[in-house]
């Protein structure tokens, strides 16, 4: 089954979302998996009408990426607590001032994202992490949770989360995990309630040494025993950072 329809459009599209919403951009002529996606971060610049919006052009490293017209791309919008997804090709560019402008079409339906755990939040958070022992690993395989205590006797190793989410993370240190190696992780969030530590076994997917920091190796990971309770905790934190973002950038 498709994930999109296509037309007729919903009408109204300013009900669901707003100038001002956080938008990730992902081309949909990628050859790799999931995975392998190229994303950028932007946000909704104007709502011409209920098939066409402004978004301003994204930037990597503060260079702008110019995406080229008939460039076909899936749009993620953070909207309030909700995340919406739908289609869009780019039709026109243009420069206002010093603000430059992507003019798309939405190809498709403007949809409820259900995944909301893989929405991911950049972030600069503190990790402490250390690889699973064969006995941990025993208790995983036969399916048990597994309650793991810290103790000087098994040091954990530090490093900086760059992005985090309800299905994993990703963070940089000056070592390197094995890809599909399970790691203990543990960060703290701060919530409403307090700060709250989360202690979550993952599964390492991917690792790449950053070129332009020889040893400092990039991880991404999958949380792989987690309860679904921390799961909706650390996805309500993501959604209140973003509403906060978003309430400041307002006000300026």
């Amino acid at each position: 089954m498709a994930l999109f329809s296509s037309k007729p459009k919903q009408t109204m599209i300013s009900d669901y979302i707003a100038p001002g919403d956080r938008v990730e951009i992902v081309a949909n002529d990628h050859k790799g998996g999931d995975e392998q996606e190229k994303r950028y971060d932007s946000k909704i610049y104007d709502i011409v009408s209920d098939e066409r919006i402004e978004i301003m052009m994204p930037m990597e490293k503060q260079k702008l990426i110019l995406l080229p017209q008939g460039g076909e791309y899936s749009l993620t919008f953070f909207s309030d607590n909700t995340l919406y997804q739908a289609l869009s090709r780019v039709v026109d560019r243009y420069r206002t001032g010093n603000v430059y402008i992507l003019v798309m079409d939405l190809t498709s339906n403007l949809r409820r994202f259900q995944r909301r755990e893989y929405y991911r939040f950049s972030c600069a958070l503190q990790l402490s992490s250390r690889m699973l022992d064969d006995d941990e690993i025993h208790v995983l395989d036969m399916d048990e949770r597994l309650d793991i205590p810290t103790s000087p006797q098994q040091p954990l190793e530090s490093s900086v989360i760059m992005d985090i989410s309800g299905g994993g993370l990703r963070f940089i240190g000056n070592y390197c995990y094995p890809p599909g190696s399970l790691v203990l992780c543990v960060y703290h969030l701060h919530l409403k309630e307090g700060i709250k530590e989360y202690k979550i076994v993952s599964r390492v997917l991917e690792v790449i040494e950053k070129e332009d920091h020889p040893g400092l190796f990039e991880h991404r990971a999958k949380y792989v025993d987690i309860d679904e309770d921390a799961r909706e905790e650390i996805i309500h934190f993501i959604f209140e950072e973003e509403r906060k973002i978003r309430r400041k950038q307002e006000g300026q």
